[in-house]
């Protein structure tokens, strides 16, 4: 059974920078699609940043595009999220995803393993 494990939200002022982490365990699997997604009150979960672990590629909505950076520490079976610039428009729960694959797919549906959530407040 994968575990997830979210940490590095916070709250930061509009114009301010947070990174976070997801942290993978219970697989052994090497090739997953990992992925960010936020989910603001009242409105829809959404893809924000995805990684295939096997190949390294990645994928970004367009609203984060030039702001957010994702990576991985192979090393430490970690995800990152490097949020720069922040906008009172990305304050959302953060949730890391996973699944065993040898792709990547945007869609909330796509995945199968989940975190409990981070918080990202951006105050104007």
């Amino acid at each position: 059974q994968v575990q997830l494990v979210e940490s590095g939200g916070g709250s930061v002022q509009a114009g301010g920078s947070l990174r976070l982490s997801c942290t993978a365990s219970g697989y052994t699997s090497s090739s997953f699609c990992m992925a960010w997604f936020r989910q603001a009150p009242g409105k829809e979960r959404e893809g924000v940043a995805g990684l295939h672990t096997g190949s390294g590629r990645t994928y970004y909505a367009d609203s984060v595009k030039g702001r957010f950076t994702i990576s991985q520490d192979k090393a430490k079976n970690t995800v990152y999220l490097q949020m720069n610039n922040l906008n009172s428009e990305d304050t959302a729960i953060y949730y890391c995803a996973a699944r065993s694959a040898s792709y990547c797919y945007t869609d909330v549906t796509f995945f199968n393993y989940w975190g409990q959530g981070t918080q990202v407040t951006v105050s104007s």
